[in-house]
This record gives C-alpha cells, structure tokens and sequence, in this order.
C-alpha cells in the first residue's frame, strides 16, 4: 500500500464532494441507482488502496504545484468518505433490497454532508473532533 500524504489540496476534495453530490442528484433524478456505484467505487479504491480515481483525474486539471493550495487533513478525509462509503453502500444495498426510503434517506445523509461541505462547514469533521474529545476525556478520567 502507498503511503499517505500529510494533506489533499482543497479543490481536490471539493472535486469529490461534488462528484458525489452530482451522482446521487442523478440517482434520485433518474432511479438509476447504479449512479451510486460510481461514487462507492471511487470511495472505496481510495480508502483501500489510497487512490481516488476522481481525485487522479483533478490533479491533471490543476495549474498551481500541490503545495501550493489550501491543504486538508488526509487522516480527516479518510474519517469523512469512510461516512460516505458507508451511507453510499447502504442507500445502493437498500434500494436493491426495495427499501426505497431507507435508501433516500441515506443517499441524502450523504447528499447533504457533500453539499454543506462544499457550502464550508465539515459535518464529519466535527464528528471526529467530538469524538476525540469524548476519547480525551474518558481517557483523562481513567487516569
């Protein structure tokens, strides 16, 4: 497996966020729910093998070096696209399954975390520091 950086420029993780508020919008718009398989996929060779094929693709239409771009936490996208693939993966196996509000309601748990992200404000970001904090504490007062 190959290591894994420090950081992610920022319009690459906005290049995802967007792919992925992109593929469930055409879900819902068409019933095609194998448009949700793009996104899981893309999720999934990225949490497994550290390569984002979305990600790959944007790095080709970048004109400043890496570096150069406002970076984002590589261990906090790992926390956040595990939530993706999560919710991806039950709102696919939930429609297979003929569940249909089960898979709306988590293809727009992931719908809405992608968009509010894109918007500025992580929701999984928050989660992991809520996380941590209870971690911390529970760590602190066993002590």
């Amino acid at each position: 497996m190959r290591e894994h950086p420090v950081s992610i420029p920022r319009p690459l993780v906005k290049l995802n966020q967007w792919f992925i508020v992109l593929s469930v919008a055409a879900f819902w718009i068409t019933g095609a729910h194998w448009l949700l398989l793009l996104p899981l996929a893309a999720g999934l060779s990225g949490l497994l093998f550290r390569y984002n094929p979305i990600m790959q693709l944007g790095k080709q239409f970048l004109i400043k070096p890496l570096p150069s771009y406002i970076p984002e936490d590589w261990d906090q996208q790992q926390f956040n696209q595990k939530i993706a693939v999560l919710c991806l993966f039950l709102g696919f196996i939930s429609y297979q399954l003929q569940w249909h509000t089960a898979a709306y309601v988590f293809t727009a748990m992931v719908f809405a975390a992608a968009l509010i992200a894109i918007l500025g404000f992580c929701i999984g970001c928050f989660i992991r520091f809520q996380w941590q904090q209870y971690k911390y504490r529970k760590q602190q007062a066993n002590s």
